[in-house]
């Protein structure tokens, strides 16, 4: 089970902390990482609501009330831009800038889709982040945010008319798995703004409406499973029922039976453990209700 410490708000004057041993993240490195997707997902209402009005919404069958409230979805995540740019400050560093994006959605249904994915992806790197960092202070403040987080994913979710709570536990992703799903709809970033991180190739489910627990699922480019040669599997994520593995074979694998809410898929060599090294592809998610 996986606790997360009690609220607390950003503390004024971070001091930097020590450097991190190398290739590992510092706080502020994290901090940064934080802000890169809070960047994402302010930006994403942002454009959402400049492209659709209340009648689009309202013909999804959503009321004022509803409406109103992912409005204030994307207010949350533009406070969280403000307030991790002032921690990254006071602990002696740079905020990274917004990027230039592409949400691909063209209707008022493809941005509430999208949201919920990239919700759950908030949900999910906090979660992935919070063993990584060292200043407790640090820590409770973003246990402070993945709770907003978790609440706009669970709202999302609910007015989709999917089951609101779907599981017991949310799934911590590690950093490079996140942006992988992130780096998806960034086009550029002002130099200087960049992550150091490398995003995995991009796996591409061909049925992700409508697969489900025990049900066939079906990678649309098979080219990434001839490259990598001998056995691969399809690593399943999730926050209850933890990691699952399947081979994949002739570019199909079965989906575990019993999976609910989202549901992080990788392609991996390696049908033991998930690691950076045995990663072919991915992660895709899979929404499950």
């Amino acid at each position: 089970m996986r606790v997360l410490p009690a609220r607390n708000v950003w503390p004024h004057g971070l001091t930097k902390r020590q450097q991190a041993a190398p290739g590992a993240l510092s706080d502020v490195d994290i901090l940064q990482f934080a802000l890169t997707l809070e960047h994402l997902e302010a930006a994403f209402y942002k454009d959402g609501f400049a492209k659709f009005g209340a009648p689009e919404f309202q013909a999804l069958g959503f009321n004022q009330k509803t409406i109103d409230d992912l409005i204030q979805i994307g207010k949350t995540e533009a406070t969280h831009v403000t307030v991790l740019s002032g921690a990254i400050s006071g602990a002696g560093g740079k905020p990274v800038e917004p990027c230039e994006y592409d949400f691909g959605f063209t209707d008022a249904a493809g941005m509430v889709a999208t949201a919920k994915v990239l919700e759950a992806v908030g949900v999910s790197a906090y979660l992935g982040a919070a063993p990584l960092i060292s200043d407790p202070k640090i820590l409770a403040a973003a246990a402070s945010i993945v709770t907003i987080e978790s609440r706009h994913n669970t709202l999302i979710r609910a007015v989709g008319q999917d089951i609101g709570i779907p599981q017991a536990f949310d799934v911590a992703i590690p950093a490079r798995q996140i942006f992988t799903l992130a780096a998806q709809f960034i086009k550029s970033c002002p130099e200087g703004s960049n992550l150091p991180f490398t995003a995995f190739p991009s796996l591409v489910i061909n049925n992700p409406e409508t697969v489900q627990g025990g049900s066939a699922l079906t990678l649309r480019d098979e080219s990434l499973v001839q490259a990598a040669g001998g056995p691969l599997f399809c690593a399943f994520q999730s926050g209850e029922s933890g990691i699952q593995f399947a081979e994949l074979t002739a570019g199909k694998c079965t989906v575990p039976a019993g999976l609910n809410g989202e549901v992080f898929v990788t392609i991996s060599s390696d049908g033991v453990a998930i690691s950076d090294e045995a990663t072919v592809a991915g992660p895709s998610i899979l929404v499950l209700s």
